[in-house]
């Protein structure tokens, strides 16, 4: 057991990431040293951010403490605190489940842990971030909570109302990164299209990233987790105008069936989905959609599955990512639904669906093969350096593979790369010498 050092584990989404870095960093100003998600913790304190968005994520979260608090009755920790959505929604059952953990905070409060460790939290430092990411790319949180209210999702109910930050501190914090070597940035919200209708009454997400392109050392802007209903089309001619702004866009869908859609309480039509992909594609050309399907949502027949694959057949996401309903606690459908489609209909669904993405991006990745592309290094792995192109998000999506045999290579740097071949999701380059 180290002293005067604290291991934060991160659970769940890169939101929940963002907020560990500012925990990270203001623990480090009061004098600590810092772990972030160490195979092997070995600090008298350890700090775990939770999820609480899934019945799996949920369980991990438990698990995790439960190891935890093991350690330190076993006399390896000293001290064990909970922070995160998990915390958050359940805060009275895990106090009454887990007692040995010192303390629970939720996702906003977080900042009271300094001061029960009798130390300050810094405002100063208020921006200041420990990137866990590599040094050349970084999460942008614009806002927190979410005013929409589909049936299956309980994050309005973890986090509330949909908060925008001030233009002007996003900004602040975009230039003190580019100034510590970020050249990437993938700006995330729960609901980004909502940007500013509570602070500015408006939707302003299209002028902050018009603002944050213009902003110098700003290579790269990918933008994550929108909503169709009522798009704000001006960020198509955003997209259009600056280089920087990735061409690419993350809009979870849903599904398709106007059935389904409505039980959802998506607020929007199949064929205003068919119609909003569409322009899409005609407003910003070559642009490369991420998405996310559900199967199984109460009252999806097969009819209104066959409806979805036929759409996924048409559509030819680029990237796509799918989930089985899983009941929440709290949520309207929960409330309102019985959760009628057996776990093995679910699953069947969900296979299919999954084996189809995979031949389309198969098909999609192939046609990139002689190409000449823009790749940015992210570390070096065996045989290969690992990298990604303007349309591929961290963690998430395809990778490029370049030989290391042929040159040695900067990460973080850009490169343009020729295309050699591709498998079913990544893709294989040389550098191109200029």
């Amino acid at each position: 057991m180290k002293r005067n050092t604290v291991d934060i584990i991160t659970l769940g989404c890169s939101k929940n990431l963002v907020d560990s870095e500012r925990l990270f960093s203001q623990l480090e100003a009061n004098g600590y040293r810092v772990t972030h998600d160490s195979e092997q913790p070995e600090g008298e304190i350890a700090v775990v951010n939770t999820c609480g968005f899934i019945a799996d994520a949920q369980e991990e979260s438990i698990n995790t403490i439960l190891e935890l608090a093991q350690r330190k009755s076993q006399g390896k920790l000293k001290r064990l605190y909970v922070m995160g959505c998990l915390s958050q929604r359940f805060m009275k059952d895990l106090q009454q489940e887990i007692p040995e953990v010192d303390k629970y905070y939720g996702k906003f409060n977080w900042n009271e842990l300094l001061v029960d460790l009798g130390k300050a939290y810094r405002q100063d430092l208020h921006l200041q971030r420990h990137l866990t990411t590599p040094s050349h790319y970084a999460y942008l949180k614009i806002s927190e909570g979410c005013d929409r209210h589909c049936s299956y999702c309980a994050i309005p109910i973890i986090t509330g109302h949909h908060v925008s930050r001030p233009m002007e501190d996003i900004l602040d914090e975009v230039r003190m990164l580019v100034e510590q070597g970020v050249k990437e940035f993938q700006v995330i919200a729960q609901e980004l299209t909502y940007y500013g209708v509570d602070l500015y009454h408006r939707r302003a997400i299209a002028e902050l990233i018009e603002q944050i392109a213009n902003v110098p050392g700003v290579e790269w802007i990918r933008l994550h987790y929108a909503y169709p209903s009522d798009f704000p089309k001006d960020l198509f001619r955003v997209m259009r105008e600056h280089d920087n702004v990735c061409k690419y866009m993350d809009v979870a869908l849903q599904h398709i069936s106007d059935p389904v859609l409505k039980a959802m309480r998506r607020h929007i039509t199949k064929e205003e989905t068919y119609q909003f992909v569409e322009e899409f594609r005609r407003e910003v050309l070559g642009v490369h959609l991420r998405t996310t399907l559900m199967v199984g949502h109460p009252g999806e027949t097969e009819e209104g599955f066959q409806e979805l694959l036929e759409f996924v057949r048409w559509a030819r996401f680029e990237r796509m990512g799918a989930f089985a309903y899983s009941e929440e606690m709290g949520t309207y459908s929960a409330q309102n639904f019985a959760d009628d489609i057996p776990d093995e209909v679910k699953q069947a669904r969900l296979s299919k669906l999954m084996r189809l993405q995979q031949r389309i991006s198969s098909e999609v990745q192939e046609t990139k093969v002689g190409q000449l592309m823009k790749v940015i290094i992210d570390r070096r792995e065996g045989d290969y350096y690992v990298g990604r192109t303007e349309f591929d998000s961290p963690e998430v999506d395809p990778e490029v593979l370049i030989p290391a045999n042929q040159r040695d290579l900067s990460i973080g740097s850009f490169y343009r790369c020729r295309i050699t071949s591709s498998d079913d999701f990544d893709l294989y380059a040389e550098v191109v010498n200029e």
